[in-house]
């Protein structure tokens, strides 16, 4: 009924830009997953190790604040619409020309310029979507936004499965080329934020100057941040090689099972962003980061593939319960002529202090003698806890006008505040 009510009153042009929006992100999330799935291979080909191909996973995730920043100052410069156009057609360019990398050195390469494309995208999305949808709506646009994310690796993993044994790992990467097309549709259908004033960021000095203002606010968010990143990168990204490798399953299996736990990542990403309208943003988060816990045993230590399809729906359910709070929890905190920059920049920069993830896991993994499951464990475990102890010592300025002082940032008097209660 909550999800109901959250798409009742909307525009047909409010329509088109949730969609253009959340198409976006699955894509570039779509991009992102393919090389999880081919790492053995690409070891293979180029005769190393998989903890050395980590390194274009490190290197994507370091270099995507830099992208955060770069596309996020020129959307409030110049507009959400026109860099969030741009922005899609440059990952899609540089996630095709991977698949003719003649190198490993030259793979790492593109895959760290990759990055930067995508590190762009979220921020500007999200900030073009917060602003244009009514505000009754967030919390569930939130979680359907988020959900973008595991619906891309939903994607990855149907093409992995079906289509890698003929078109092999370099093909997985020419199909990545597909979301250019997006642009076509933002250019024809998705309207400019109503929220976004040229003249009104630069009567406030420019993004420098906003972001240095709530400088306090904004470590809080990239230390925040940067235990998501580890709780979402810390569970997918060798999960398949986990599967691969300690239980040899094959292509298909993996498929499935990567499948069924993206599943349940965007059904929690949608419940729990829509909980998160009526009882509150922290506590929501807190809430599904703890459930996480019990999960672990199942998901990380199970012997059956049914068993360990069950944990993972399970587990990605919870993490991306607490993801899908994300988007509309920094819009409602960022200031308003800084929102095409200060979402994207602390989430990226929460990726750049994650980015370590997928190689750390893979030594902690080498060191127990290939024991990936321990790996998976220690890190989700840990980040959940984490999660839940920054999230609670924190704030929320949920149903915020946007346009308007925003009291996570311009600190009103106390009672002005808008505080949920955190457990």
């Amino acid at each position: 009924m909550m999800a109901i009510a959250a798409l009742s009153g909307w525009t047909s042009q409010q329509k088109h830009v949730v969609a253009a929006s959340f198409l976006g992100w699955s894509l570039d999330a779509f991009d992102f997953f393919l090389l999880v799935f081919v790492l053995k291979d690409i070891a293979a080909e180029f005769h190393t190790d998989i903890s050395i191909v980590t390194v274009a996973i490190l290197l994507t995730l370091a270099m995507r604040p830099v992208g955060a920043f770069i596309f996020g100052r020129a959307a409030d410069r110049w507009g959400r619409r026109p860099t969030l156009m741009v922005n899609i057609l440059l990952y899609s360019i540089l996630e095709f020309a991977s698949g003719f990398a003649p190198s490993l050195t030259v793979l790492i390469v593109l895959r760290a310029l990759y990055g930067v494309a995508m590190g762009g995208e979220w921020g500007v999305g999200a900030s073009l979507t917060m602003e244009t949808i009514p505000p009754h709506a967030r919390g569930f646009v939130s979680g359907l936004l988020q959900s973008g994310y595991p619906t891309g690796y939903f994607l990855a993993s149907i093409v992995y499965g079906v289509l890698f044994p003929y078109i092999g790992w370099r093909g997985m990467f020419m199909v990545g080329v597909i979301p250019a097309l997006l642009v076509l549709y933002i250019r024809r259908n998705v309207p400019e934020s109503p929220s976004w004033n040229r003249e009104a960021a630069v009567e406030k000095g420019g993004t420098l100057a906003v972001l240095k203002s709530h400088w306090r606010l904004g470590l809080y968010a990239v230390v925040l941040m940067t235990a998501f990143n580890f709780f979402s990168h810390g569970t997918q990204d060798l999960y398949p090689t986990f599967l691969q490798v300690e239980h040899k399953l094959s292509p298909h299996a993996v498929g499935i099972i990567a499948v069924i736990y993206n599943i349940g990542a965007i059904c929690g990403g949608i419940l729990f962003g829509t909980l998160s309208e009526r009882f509150g943003r922290r506590r929501c988060i807190i809430v599904s980061a703890l459930l996480s816990l019990p999960v672990i045993p199942l998901w990380a230590f199970s012997n059956s593939p049914a068993l360990l399809a069950i944990g993972a729906f399970l587990m990605q359910f919870t993490v991306q319960g607490a993801w899908g709070i994300v988007p509309v929890h920094l819009n409602e905190l960022s200031p308003d002529t800084a929102r095409g920059t200060f979402p994207g920049v602390v989430y990226q920069l929460g990726n750049l202090f994650a980015s370590v993830n997928a190689t750390l896991q893979a030594a902690i993994a080498s060191h127990f003698g290939g024991n990936y499951g321990l790996a998976l464990a220690v890190v989700a475990g840990s980040v959940a806890v984490v999660i839940a102890l920054l999230t609670a010592v924190g704030t929320e300025a949920k149903g915020i006008v946007f346009g308007k002082a925003n009291p996570a940032t311009s600190q009103p008097p106390r009672e002005k505040m808008v505080r949920s209660p955190a457990a």
